[in-house]
C-alpha cells in the first residue's frame, strides 16, 4: 500500500525562547527560523566568529550522556533532543536553528514549550517533496552492556512503542505507545524529564547539572532516601530543603500530568534521536530500555542503511498514482525534445542525487511500426535515450535558467539489457549521481525496470553545455 506523498513543511515564521542550560548552567536563546526546501535542520552558533553551522544528522554526534550533543569543526550544541523532537513531532522538514550558547534552554523539561510556539506561528507546506526512510525488512540494534534494544517491522506509518524498568515504586515496568505523530503534541510532548535521586547526588557532586532545578526534571526518589540525606543534598545545592514525602514517590510538589509519564519521555528522547536520521520514517518501531546512546547508535544505522540503498540502486518510494513533481508539460520546459522524440512522460521522485522518471509504451509509438512489425520491441538505443532524458532533468533542475543548457552524451559504459520491452509496459527509469558535477560533467548510473524486473542498466555520461 502507498500512502498520498506529503510536501515538505517549514514554519511560518520565526519563534525565539531563552532558557538556561541544564548540565551547563549557562543562559541562552535560541531562534528557529524557516528554511527552504532540502535544507533540513541545522543549527547556528551565532555567538561564534563565522557563525559555524552544525547538521543535525547522527554522523555529527559526540556525547549522549545524560543528553544529545552534535559537534563540528569543534563546535558544540548540547541538549538537542526536545527540541529536535519538538520539529520532528510537528512534521517540520527545514529549520536553521539561531543558538547563541553552547546548549538549548531545558525549559520546563518537556517539550512542551516548544510545541506550542510551533503551534501558535504555524507551519506552511513547501514545493517539494518529503522523502521517507521507509522500513521494508526488520532493522534491530541491541546494546547488551545497557540490556537495550531497538527493532523495527514495515507499517504503513510511524508508531513507536517503548518499554522502560527501574527499580524504583514510581516506575517500575512502565510501557509508552505512539499510534502516529498526530498524538505528539498532546500524548508525549508535555512529559518532563526524569533522574533518580542519587543520579543527581553524582552530577551534581561532580558539576554536571548546573541549570538542574525542580522546575525542569522530575526528581525521583527510591526506597532509601532519607530526609536526612534530602537535606543534606538541598545545603549542597544552596536549595531550599524540601519535606521527604515516601507516600508519593516524587520530590517534585506537582503531581504526575500521565501515570507513564517517565516512560512517555523516554519516548519524547527517542523521536528526538531519531529525528537525527534526517528524513522521516515509516514503519512500527519497538524500543526496550531505550536511551540516548542507544538511539543514535541505531540512528546512525538507519543512516548507513538509506546509503547502502543508494549505492545498490534501490528504488526509493513512490507512488505512480500521485500527483506528479513533474508532468509532461513541465518536462518540456526543461528538455529541447518534442514529440516524438521526448520519451520521459513524468517525474514521481527527485532528490538532489537521484531521480525516477516514466515512460509509458504504447502501441503506437513511432518506432514500432518497423521495429518489428510482427513482434514489436523498443529499441535498446532509445531505452537509454530515456534514461539520460530523465538524468537531464536533475541535473537542468539545480541550474538556474535551464531553458539556456542543454546535455549531450560523451559516454557509455556497462551497458547490459536484460529484457523486453513491448507495448503495454511501463518503463521506470531510476538514475542516479555516481559523482559530484564538476565542469558540466555528468556520471550517472542508470536502471530501468518493468515491474520489479530490471530492463537495461549502465552508465551514462554526459556534459551540461550553454546553449548558443
Amino acid at each position: 500500500m502507498h500512502k498520498k506523498k506529503e510536501k515538505q513543511r517549514t514554519l511560518a515564521g520565526e519563534i525565539s525562547f531563552e532558557g538556561i542550560g541544564v548540565h551547563t548552567g549557562i543562559k541562552s536563546k535560541i531562534t528557529i527560523k524557516p528554511a527552504e526546501e532540502g535544507h533540513g535542520i541545522k543549527f547556528k552558533r551565532i555567538d561564534l566568529e563565522g557563525q559555524p553551522v552544525i547538521d543535525a544528522v547522527a554522523e555529527n554526534v559526540v556525547d549522549t550522556r545524560r543528553s544529545t550533543t552534535i559537534e563540528k569543526d569543534g563546535v558544540r550544541v548540547g541538549t538537542i533532543e526536545h527540541l529536535m523532537a519538538s520539529l520532528y513531532g510537528m512534521k517540520i522538514d527545514n529549520a536553521l536553528i539561531e543558538i547563541n550558547g553552547p546548549e538549548v534552554p531545558i525549559l520546563d523539561g518537556s517539550a512542551k514549550y516548544y510545541v506550542e510556539g510551533i503551534r501558535k506561528v504555524g507551519t506552511v507546506e513547501q514545493d517539494d517533496y518529503k522523502q521517507y526512510f521507509i522500513i521494508k525488512n526488520t532493522i534491530d540494534f541491541t546494546d547488551e552492556e545497557r540490556g537495550a534494544e531497538i527493532v523495527t517491522f514495515p507499517d504503513d506509518d510511524l508508531s513507536v512503542h517503548v518499554m522502560i524498568e527501574y527499580k524504583t515504586a514510581v516506575i517500575g515496568h512502565q510501557y509508552a505507545t505512539l499510534n502516529n505523530l498526530d498524538e505528539f503534541a498532546d500524548q508525549i510532548a508535555p512529559a518532563k524529564t526524569f533522574i533518580l535521586l542519587s543520579e543527581v547526588e553524582y552530577l551534581f557532586n561532580n558539576n554536571l547539572i548546573q541549570g538542574g532545578t525542580l522546575e525542569n526534571a522530575l526528581i525521583i526518589l527510591e526506597k532509601d532516601v532519607t530526609q536526612e540525606r534530602l537535606d543534606a543534598l538541598a545545603e549542597k545545592m544552596g536549595k531550599p530543603k524540601i519535606k521527604l514525602t515516601k507516600d508519593r514517590g516524587v520530590l517534585n510538589e506537582e503531581i504526575l500530568l500521565f501515570n507513564n509519564e517517565p516512560a512517555r519521555h523516554k519516548l519524547l528522547d527517542l523521536i528526538g534521536d531519531l529525528a537525527l536520521v534526517g528524513m522521516p520514517i515509516r514503519g512500527k518501531i519497538l524500543a526496550t530500555r531505550p536511551g540516548h546512546t542507544t538511539n543514535v547508535e541505531f540512528a546512525k544505522k538507519i543512516r548507513q542503511e538509506i546509503k547502502r540503498r543508494k549505492l545498490k540502486g534501490v528504488l526509493p518510494d513512490f507512488d505512480l498514482n500521485a500527483e506528479p513533481i513533474m508532468d509532461i508539460n513541465k518536462i518540456k520546459t526543461f528538455l529541447p525534445h518534442d514529440h516524438p522524440f521526448l520519451l520521459v512522460d513524468k517525474v514521481v521522485y527527485m532528490d538532489e542525487t537521484q531521480i525516477v522518471g516514466i515512460k509509458n509504451i504504447t502501441y503506437d509509438q513511432y518506432f514500432f511500426r518497423g521495429h518489428f512489425p510482427h513482434e514489436p520491441i523498443m529499441p535498446g538505443v532509445l531505452m537509454i535515450e530515456a534514461m539520460a532524458q530523465t538524468g537531464g532533468l536533475l541535473v537542468l533542475n539545480n541550474v538556474d535558467d535551464p531553458q539556456r543548457y542543454s546535455s549531450y552524451f560523451l559516454k557509455i559504459d556497462k551497458v547490459k539489457f536484460k529484457r523486453k520491452v513491448i507495448p503495454g509496459d511501463t518503463l521506470i527509469m531510476h538514475l542516479q549521481l555516481l559523482e559530484p558535477i564538476r565542469r558540466g560533467i555528468v556520471v550517472m548510473q542508470g536502471r530501468a525496470y518493468v515491474g520489479n524486473e530490471l530492463a537495461v542498466e549502465g552508465v551514462l555520461t554526459a556534459q551540461i553545455v550553454k546553449n548558443r
